[in-house]
């Protein structure tokens, strides 16, 4: 079995993701065969991965995050990297993957009663995952804080004690509170997940870390734990690919450019990590616009991303008047692309006569492609490698999706997929659909697309872009926190 060491966090979104990718390309720039692992995730920013000895030709789901982690570590992704994914639907239930396959669907209060049997599933992939490498690094979900869900955990603690597997705690110094957070973990854990805890790394620190030493020297007279490192405010962060819809609160429009193009920010929304190309070009403003603002008249593109709940998010489109904007915004000669639901809502019609995304069986699209879809039980996960038609160009990416769509404007498809027609277009060619994700990655596409609205320049090697970005962010860490000690602590 591998060596491993796990990454908890005083609470969500302190930054966990970032620390592990960095960390597993240090691990790799070392010459360490190294391996990402998150027991459970919850995410609607889902990849596709390969599911080893299944001869469908299928892949699997698994959060975006261990996606990236994987690319960290110069390995393919697996789906026993993240063995459970929670897919929200509603406020309240979200779809279940294990193992890159739908398990079922359950509210809040039900899943807490399921975890005991998914435990199985997650050591079964800890063993894959682990038989393979020299270092695993683990990353946590929430807070080991969370003590009410602790006697049914399988992210954190929970995971820990059954696996032996040490952990590093991640305070995060922007929030505010940090001493207390780290300092009110340590006092509130049971003894035996306590003594799981071999240190502790600040992030997220602006300004100069001196100023910090009193916090640190405090931090250690409440907890006797030591010190990684204080890790600063890694910009490059900024450059990998989003993981979740926790990121959302915080985007914000930025310097006026060439192209404004406009997001909106779905209840639902799923996959928006399609954007972040776009996002990288120097001449393009992507601008996620949150519930209750219009869409911006002067955007020159509006792209619609994909949804996890497409009927119920198109309802809400329509209660944020975001469908007059559009309607707008297409008599100005605007153009449109939805992907994946977002295509699903530009049609006449979106059915659902078996109830699988909710109560609503059906409700009227926006009417800017002359196609209907129907969904139906069997979900579509697969990475592809197609051709747009409009442009003759490969294209790369990957189809999550329920639902078959049809309609005269299918006859202009978007693009070749495995030798099938994906897509539709409109007549003047300015509204697009299709149930295609990643394909803004594919750099020489992107940039004719963008040459077509007008923007010369485009087509920047993406790729190369996030591979230069966890680098940098792996140098910093090297930089600002003791390596050698985290993965020394690795048994």
């Amino acid at each position: 079995m591998a060596r491993a060491i796990m990454l908890q966090g005083t609470g969500s979104d302190v930054g966990k993701t970032v620390l592990v990718a960095g960390l597993c390309r240090a691990a790799k720039k070392r010459g360490l065969k190294v391996r990402p692992f998150k027991p459970q995730n919850m995410s609607n920013n889902a990849a596709v991965a390969d599911i080893p000895d299944d001869n469908r030709h299928s892949g699997g789901e698994i959060g975006r995050a261990q996606w990236l982690q994987a690319i960290a570590c110069g390995v393919a992704p697996s789906v026993h990297m993240n063995p459970v994914l929670l897919k929200p639907q509603t406020d309240v239930a979200a779809q279940i993957i294990v193992q890159g396959k739908v398990f079922g669907e359950a509210r809040a209060r039900d899943y807490q009663a399921l975890k005991g049997r998914l435990m199985d599933a997650v050591l079964d992939s800890w063993a894959k995952v682990s038989e393979d490498a020299d270092l695993v690094i683990v990353e946590g979900a929430g807070s080991p804080a969370e003590i009410n869900l602790r006697s049914r955990d399988i992210a954190n603690m929970g995971f820990a004690t059954r696996a032996n597997v040490p952990v590093v705690l991640v305070g995060d110094i922007d929030r505010g509170g940090v001493i207390a957070s780290v300092a009110g973990t340590h006092l509130i854990l049971p003894e035996e997940d306590r003594r799981m805890i071999v240190g502790y790394l600040i992030n997220k620190f602006r300004g100069d870390v001196s100023l910090f030493d009193d916090g640190l020297k405090a931090i250690e007279k409440f907890t006797g734990w030591r010190c990684f490192g204080v890790v600063p405010w890694l910009k490059a962060a900024a450059r990998l690919p989003s993981e979740d819809s926790v990121v959302l609160e915080r985007l914000a429009s930025g310097e006026a450019r060439a192209l404004k193009v406009a997001v909106p920010m779905l209840g639902r929304i799923a996959n928006f990590d399609d954007l972040d190309p776009l996002k990288a070009e120097p001449q393009v403003e992507v601008v996620f616009v949150p519930p209750g603002t219009p869409l911006p008249a002067d955007a020159g593109l509006v792209v619609i991303p994909g949804s996890k709940s497409t009927i119920g998010d198109l309802l809400k489109f329509r209660e944020n008047g975001w469908d007059r904007d559009l309607a707008g915004h297409r008599k100005r000669g605007g153009h449109i692309v939805g992907i994946c639901g977002g295509y699903q809502m530009l049609g006449h019609m979106v059915r659902d006569p078996d109830g699988i995304e909710g109560s609503v069986t059906e409700a009227e699209g926006l009417g800017l492609l002359d196609i209907e879809t129907v969904m139906e039980p069997e979900k579509t996960v697969r990475n592809v490698s197609a051709r747009s038609v409009p442009f003759d160009l490969p294209l790369e990416g990957y189809e999550i999706h329920l639902g078959r769509t049809t309609g005269p404007d299918t006859m202009r498809p978007s693009a070749i997929i495995n030798g099938a027609e994906d897509g539709a277009i409109s007549a003047d060619g300015k509204v697009i659909g299709t149930y295609m994700h990643g394909l803004f990655g594919a750099d020489g596409f992107r940039g004719k697309f963008l040459e077509s609205l007008g923007i010369s320049g485009g087509g920047i090697d993406y790729r190369a872009e996030v591979e230069r970005a966890l680098d940098e962010v792996a140098a910093e860490l090297e930089a600002h926190l003791d390596c050698d000690a985290i993965f020394a602590m690795a048994r």
